[in-house]
């Protein structure tokens, strides 16, 4: 066998192997065996179509064993929209099986939605149990308490598509909880009946507009937390002192403003009156120059001040002279 015969020996090898990939026999001899009856040409226009064959076909003959009537065109079509095939399928064969009313338009109308429908049927069949975050609410007596609530629910299949989800209820369910708790007289009245809560929050159908029906809600535990109507009001005394410190601040701060302003007064009137004792002397020689005053008056005058001096001088001396005891 020379080089020349290798080389066609190989190239007839890829060939064939190209034709089996193009032409899937294989899986075309396994959908008829199955009794899904799905042409050669179909299978090679599924390649060239970009679509899986072995996924469509595994999904016919898995719906067709189930006793469901799949179309090959739909399954097709859903693939190309950016769907899920075999949950799709799963989906219907568990409906089927639970008598839960679904076709394969709202099967694939709620798997384009980003939801996993499969999972959906699932908790339809077995409800699903929500663990709520912990809920603080006040009761009107002041006291804070402290709930854990378990929501059971199951899927409400014709609210899958633009229901809302987990989050929403959880959400519901918690706003239910602090309105339970804070029309409560006493955190006593609900630490002795935590079911009120259940009840009172399952009557107001928070479950509406969601992807889930509530079937109970069930209180886990309640804590008691800390007593917010005493620490509001510590607050509201700290807040009444502290305006009342700043307004004596403010008084004491106007106090000593009028006591600098009365001290400015005092040395303004003292300069005043220095000033005008300065200008005695120019007028006494101003009336020495015109005749209005002599030496005679003059004296007069020196004579009264030496004699207030004396009389001031023994006054002082007299308030200041301790009293003897007798």
């Amino acid at each position: 066998m020379n080089f020349v015969t290798i080389i066609i020996f190989l190239g007839c090898l890829f060939l064939l192997i190209l034709l089996l990939w193009m032409i899937p026999v294989g899986l075309w001899f396994t959908a008829l065996v199955n009794g899904v009856h799905v042409s050669l040409v179909q299978l090679i226009l599924m390649r060239w179509r970009k679509v899986p064959p072995g996924t469509i076909v595994n999904a016919l003959i898995t719906g067709t064993k189930a006793g469901l009537q799949l179309n090959r065109d739909q399954l097709e079509a859903h693939y190309l929209a950016g769907g899920r095939i075999n949950p799709v399928v799963n989906a219907l064969i568990s409906a089927g099986k639970a008598n839960i009313p679904l076709d394969f338009k709202a099967a694939t109308a709620i798997d384009l939605a980003g939801r996993n429908v499969l999972e959906a049927i699932q908790t339809s069949v077995n409800p699903k149990v929500i663990d709520t975050p912990p809920v603080a609410a006040v009761a009107k007596d002041g006291i804070q308490l402290i709930a854990k609530a378990r929501v059971t629910v199951r899927t409400n299949i014709k609210q899958l598509v633009g229901g809302a989800g987990e989050e929403t209820v959880i959400a519901r369910v918690g706003e239910g909880i602090v309105t339970a708790i804070g029309s409560a007289d006493s955190h006593k009245n609900v630490l002795e009946n935590p079911d009120s809560i259940s009840k009172l929050v399952l009557s107001k159908g928070l479950d509406s507009g969601t992807a889930f029906e509530i079937l109970s809600i069930d209180i886990a535990d309640v804590d008691v937390g800390k007593n917010i109507g005493a620490i509001l009001q510590m607050d509201q005394a700290n807040a009444d002192k502290n305006i009342a410190q700043a307004k004596a601040e403010e008084r004491r701060a106007m106090a000593v403003a009028n006591e600098q302003e009365m001290k400015a007064k005092a040395q303004e009137a003292r300069a005043k009156v220095i000033l005008a004792e300065a200008e005695v002397p120019l007028a006494l020689a101003e009336s020495f120059r015109s005749g209005n005053f002599g030496v005679l008056d003059y004296y007069k005058l020196e004579n009264l001040k030496a004699d207030t001096q004396m009389r001031d001088t023994i006054g002082r001396s007299g308030q200041t002279k301790p009293k003897e005891n007798k």
